[in-house]
């Protein structure tokens, strides 16, 4: 078979482009590239911090840090945890870990004491790079309280952020100093050595360490910024948190795959910050999942920002409604915005849109496979469907992660023998190629016998003109097996009931669809990157009507 981004013998099954080719590139390889070629050109702005470096200074601080990781005793193989908001101390231990082989452990800044726990001791962390704070989590006294009740014998270091260094932990900027080139570059380095342990969102339960190489993530963040036809003259605003592969690949990573400018407009997302840094720091592209990109348009003075030099961005981390996608392309000048689909375990983008794709394709659907990347959509029986039937999205290729970190068996269930990923997304493909994304296999509803998707449901929910957001689930039912629950946020003044929506919906859509359960709510429990937590939705459900786990 002809390997062709579109399908062939009307069988959901595409390839990705291969005309270019593979980065054979380590991170600090690629860094060294870059800041050879454009030392003197913008490399990173965080505004809050008031740090602007070229890409020779950035490279020059990340050679001071990776010396002093080496003199503290990390080595390649260690793995080091950061815990801390979009600070320039995330982004220097980004690629200093990287620098001599150490694994960069990511902890998103949201954990609590059992979370960070179960965290450092599943990876062995030796080292954690932290801030003292973040909004209201004090990170010192939570990393104390875990010292004291966790076995955490691998955990020797703790460096932490800023002027104050409580007893028994290290200030990081002491390790900042001269740099050893020689002692670094003796280090050897391999492209498919892992470099990174990304723990999975949480949207089903507990997080997986997925591990990923320099090969899976400097190639999707290439891939990733060059479908977006980015150049070193781009200017990318990061908003979304660097813990997640959205901000530390697509983003920083991506940005220097270019020689593109990251600018980083705060610790944590903002709307107002976010829109006056993209019009002060004149941004080409802005990052965000759906939420953000509402939350900012939504500003009382969203008209009085500059957003002239926008051109493109990416929307990714949950499903976008078609009317915030139209708003973004024409009121925020984002005429090039692309849509991303993929998930932490492939590094993460598999599918993205173009920048002159026809609208129709960039609001309805998640766009095309990316190069070197494979996906078939199969059923239940595991037999490749047909073009437009729904079914399970497999993908596999570069980006495929090494595995879930010291767990063979969660690997082997995600990864078959032939090294496809089974996502866990039900998917459809049309005859072009493009794929949209219509839901999760496990929040498939199966009421009295007939299958319910929610995304459907959820997609004639928002053409209500005061739901701002809706997610539906199934919740257990003696009777039917399960019913459809729905959680709505109105938009702001506006008044909604339960019994708008069933009016909405009755005579519309099935009758088996139309929630049973209709909750008007003030917040979602969601993932720091916007995605939705039905298994906690479900949950408190079944708490408040009386229903039994299973």
């Amino acid at each position: 078979m002809a390997l062709t981004r579109t399908p062939q013998n009307g069988q959901s099954h595409v390839h990705g482009d291969t005309a270019a080719p593979l980065l054979d590139l380590t991170i600090p390889a690629l860094l060294a590239q870059t800041a050879a070629r454009l030392p003197d050109h913008p490399c990173a702005v965080f505004t809050a911090q008031d740090v602007r470096w070229t890409y020779a200074e950035f490279a020059d601080r990340v050679d001071q840090l990776a010396t002093g990781f080496l003199r503290a005793g990390i080595s390649k193989g260690d793995r080091v945890g950061i815990w801390s908001p979009n600070r320039v101390e995330w982004l220097l231990t980004q690629f200093a870990t990287a620098r001599i082989g150490a694994i960069l452990v990511c902890i998103n800044p949201a954990y609590r004491p059992s979370e960070l726990g179960y965290a450092l001791k599943t990876v062995g962390c030796k080292a954690i790079v932290t801030a003292t704070q973040f909004k209201s989590s004090d990170y010192i006294a939570m990393l104390q309280e875990v010292q004291a009740k966790a076995d955490l014998s691998d955990l020797t270091h703790i460096f932490v952020m800023g002027d104050q260094t409580p007893s028994g932990m290290s200030s990081f900027d002491d390790l900042l100093g001269k740099s050893d080139p020689m002692a670094l570059d003796a280090i050897a380095l391999d492209p498919h050595d892992p470099i990174n342990i990304q723990f999975t969102s949480g949207t089903t339960g507990s997080p997986k360490g997925a591990c990923l190489t320099h090969h899976n993530i400097v190639n999707n963040a290439h891939f990733t910024t060059a479908t977006m036809n980015f150049t070193k003259d781009d200017r990318l605003c990061i908003p979304v948190p660097f813990y997640h592969c959205f901000g530390m690949v697509m983003g920083t990573l991506g940005c220097v795959t270019k020689g593109a400018t990251m600018v980083i407009p705060g610790e944590g997302f903002e709307p107002a910050a976010t829109l006056q840094t993209v019009s002060d720091e004149k941004c080409t592209a802005l990052f965000g999942v759906p939420t953000m990109f509402v939350a900012e348009m939504a500003l009382p003075d969203f008209d009085s920002y500059d957003l002239s030099h926008l051109r493109t961005g990416i929307m990714a981390g949950a499903p976008c409604p078609i009317a915030v996608m139209r708003r973004v392309q024409a009121d925020m000048n984002m005429s090039e915005v692309t849509i991303a689909y993929g998930m932490t375990e492939t590094s993460p983008v598999s599918f993205q849109s173009n920048v002159d794709d026809p609208i129709q394709q960039r609001v309805s659907s998640v766009g095309r496979i990316h190069p070197h990347v494979e996906v078939r959509i199969v059923g239940e029986d595991g037999a490749t469907v047909p073009v437009g039937a729904q079914g399970e999205l497999l993908t596999r290729g570069y980006s495929v992660m090494r595995g879930y970190w010291g767990d063979d068996a969660k690997t082997a269930d995600s990864i078959d023998a032939d090294g496809w990923m089974h996502t866990g997304d039900l998917a459809t493909l049309d005859a072009e190629g493009y794929c949209t994304i219509t839901g999760r296999v496990k929040d498939m509803i199966c009421r009295g016998g007939e299958n319910v998707f929610p995304k459907e449901i959820e997609d004639y929910l928002f053409e209500h003109p005061a739901v701002a957001t809706a997610q539906v689930f199934g919740i257990p039912d003696d009777k039917l097996g399960e019913i459809v629950c729905a959680w709505i946020i109105p938009h702001d003044g506006q008044s909604l009931t339960a019994n708008d929506i069933t009016a909405h919906c009755k005579d519309q859509i099935a009758y088996f669809k139309v929630p049973a359960i209709v909750r008007i709510v003030d917040e979602m429990p969601m993932t720091v990157t916007g995605k939705p937590q039905k298994f906690i939705m479900r949950d408190k459900m079944m708490s408040e009507l009386g229903i039994a786990a299973d």
